[in-house]
C-alpha cells in the first residue's frame, strides 16, 4: 500500500527538481558563438556636454596670482575651511571626484551649471558656450581664451553629474555616478549587483535623453551581439529598467515559497510513515 505513496513521492520531487533545470539556460548571458571579427573594435563615442549637466573646471597656470580669479573656491564641508590649492594653480577649483554608488557634485564646491541656453557662466570669461562640445573641445576653448589673461593656462576639465539609474529587477536600484565617465551596460548591471534570478535577459530597456529628445533602446542580454547595439555603450543620465518575468508574480517572496516546499515535504514524509506503520 505503501509503494503508491512513494511513487508520488518521487514524482513530486522529480517535478520540482524540474522548472530549475529547464530555466537555467534563460539565465545565461550572451549565449551561442561571437563573431569576433566583427566585435573585436572597441567604439566608444566622445560624451558631449548636455544642457544641465555640471562640469568641474579647475584652471592652471605659469603665474599662480593670476589664476585666482578663474578658479571658484572650494570649501572643506567638513571644517568649512579652503581646501589647499594644487601646487602652481593658484587656486582651488572644483576638482573634487565622486566615486561608484550614488551622491552628485559636492554642494559646497560648486560645479558650472550647463543653463537652458547651453552656456556656463565662467568667472574672468563671461558666457561661454558648452552644449554640444566634448569635455576636450571646451578644454581647448577655455584654454585659447584664458591665453589673454594667463601664462601658459591649461584646464582640467570632468562632469560631476555623469550618472546612470539602474532600476527594476535588480539586487540593487539605485543612481549610480561614475568616476570616469565611461561605462557600459554590463558594468552599470555590475554595480547594481547583477539581475535578479527573476529578472527578464531577453528585454532589457534603455531610455535616453539627448538633444532634448528622448529615445528607447532594448537589448537581449541572451545573444552574443549585445556588444554592437548603440545602447551598450551608456551615456550620462540613462536609465536602465529591467523588467521582471511572469513567474515572479507567484513566486515574488522566494523565501516563502521555500518555507512551503519544504512545510510540503515534511507533511509527505509525515504520511508515508504513519502509512507504513498502520501496514
Amino acid at each position: 500500500m505503501h509503494k503508491p505513496i512513494l511513487v508520488i513521492l518521487f514524482l513530486g520531487i522529480l517535478a520540482m527538481g524540474m522548472p530549475s533545470c529547464v530555466n537555467m539556460r534563460k539565465l545565461q548571458y550572451m549565449q551561442g558563438t561571437f563573431d569576433t571579427a566583427a566585435m573585436k573594435k572597441v567604439d566608444i563615442p566622445a560624451v558631449v556636454i548636455q544642457k544641465n549637466d555640471v562640469l568641474g573646471i579647475v584652471v592652471y597656470s605659469d603665474n599662480p596670482a593670476a589664476t585666482v580669479i578663474f578658479n571658484q573656491s572650494q570649501v572643506s564641508g567638513s571644517s568649512g575651511s579652503s581646501a589647499s590649492a594644487p601646487q602652481g594653480s593658484g587656486g582651488g577649483g572644483n576638482a573634487g571626484g565622486v566615486g561608484f554608488g550614488g551622491g552628485g557634485s559636492n554642494p559646497s564646491s560648486g560645479g558650472y551649471l550647463v543653463d537652458r541656453e547651453g552656456n556656463i557662466q565662467f568667472q574672468g570669461l563671461g558666457t561661454v558656450r558648452a552644449e554640444g562640445l566634448t569635455i576636450g573641445e571646451l578644454r581647448e576653448q577655455l584654454d585659447s581664451s584664458l591665453k589673454r589673461f594667463l601664462q601658459n593656462p591649461y584646464t582640467t576639465v570632468r562632469f560631476l553629474n555623469y550618472k546612470v539609474t539602474v532600476i527594476g529587477d535588480v539586487a540593487h536600484p539605485a543612481v549610480y555616478t561614475i568616476p570616469n565617465e565611461r561605462v557600459n551596460l554590463l558594468e552599470a548591471l555590475g554595480l547594481a549587483g547583477d539581475l535578479n534570478i527573476t529578472a527578464r535577459r531577453d528585454n532589457v530597456l534603455i531610455i535616453r535623453e539627448q538633444n532634448g529628445e528622448r529615445s528607447f533602446g532594448r537589448i537581449d542580454l541572451t545573444r552574443p551581439d549585445i556588444f554592437t547595439s548603440p545602447y551598450f555603450q551608456l551615456k550620462q543620465n540613462d536609465v536602465i529598467y529591467v523588467d521582471f518575468t511572469k513567474g515572479k508574480a507567484a513566486t515574488a517572496d522566494q523565501t516563502t515559497l521555500r518555507n512551503i516546499t519544504i512545510a510540503t515535504s515534511l507533511i509527505t514524509t509525515l504520511i508515508l510513515v504513519i502509512t507504513v506503520f498502520k501496514q
